[in-house]
Order: structure tokens, then C-alpha cells, then sequence
């Protein structure tokens, strides 16, 4: 039996995820509600390609001012209007999204942090398991 300090590969390795996971939680826990005060305030202003219509966006996408320039009125294209405010708010909430990756880069990696964004719990979890240490994942 190889054993490492007493302890089997496979323990020290459990160990090792273990404390890497409680310093993990504890600068979660130290830094992490300074980082949320600023993802909060996040606000991103995206304008159209043609410079009519600017949309703002808060951290989580929702629509926190739009402004149409008097000269939309010129063109009697309603949907091309409607397809110009919806492609400027969905890029200013991609802005927003990037943001918040960004500010919580140090504690979070960016695909962990954007699955979290989108909601999808699956690649969250397929995340933290290949973090794991690979004998934990095995099954027996």
C-alpha cells in the first residue's frame, strides 16, 4: 500500500480538494459581498448602428432607460425600429453580462460564473465536478 503521510493517494487528494475548497468558501465569504455591491451597480449603455435608439442595462439585463432620437420618426419602418431596440438591449445586457464576469473573475472562473448567468445548473455542476479530484468522481 502507498501511502503519503500516512494516508492513502487517494485520501491526501481528497484532503487537498477539501482545504482548497474551505479556502475557496472563506474568501468567498471575505470578498464576495464587496464584489456583489459593485456587480449590482453595474449599468451599461449599448446605442444602435445607426445611433437612434440607446438602450441602458443593469447587471442583470433588465431595462433600466431607453432613448429614441427624434429622427426615428423620419422613416415610417416600424419593425425595422422594433428589431433596432431589441438588438441594442441584447447587446447592452451581453455588456452588462461581461461586466459581472469580469468583476468576479478573482473569485469565480468566467465559464463557471456565465453558466451561473444563464441559469444552467447543469454545466455549473460539470464544472465543479472536473475540479474534483479524479478518484472522487469515479464510481465505485
Amino acid at each position: 500500500m502507498n501511502t503519503t503521510g500516512g494516508q492513502t493517494p487517494d485520501a491526501a487528494g481528497m484532503r487537498a480538494y477539501a482545504e482548497e475548497l474551505r479556502a475557496t468558501f472563506m474568501r468567498l465569504q471575505e470578498e464576495a459581498p464587496a464584489l456583489h455591491e459593485k456587480a449590482r451597480a453595474v449599468q451599461v449603455t449599448e446605442k444602435s448602428r445607426d445611433g437612434l435608439v440607446a438602450a441602458t442595462v443593469g447587471a442583470n439585463g433588465d431595462l433600466i432607460r431607453l432613448d429614441l432620437d427624434p429622427r426615428i420618426y423620419r422613416r415610417q419602418d416600424a419593425r425595422g425600429l422594433a428589431d433596432a431596440i431589441t438588438q441594442t438591449i441584447h447587446a447592452a445586457v451581453a455588456k452588462a453580462q461581461d461586466r459581472v464576469v469580469e468583476i468576479f473573475a478573482p473569485l469565480i472562473p468566467a465559464e463557471q460564473m456565465r453558466a451561473h448567468i444563464d441559469g444552467d445548473l447543469d454545466a455549473v455542476l460539470e464544472q465543479m465536478s472536473m475540479q474534483m479530484p479524479k478518484r472522487m468522481t469515479e464510481s465505485p
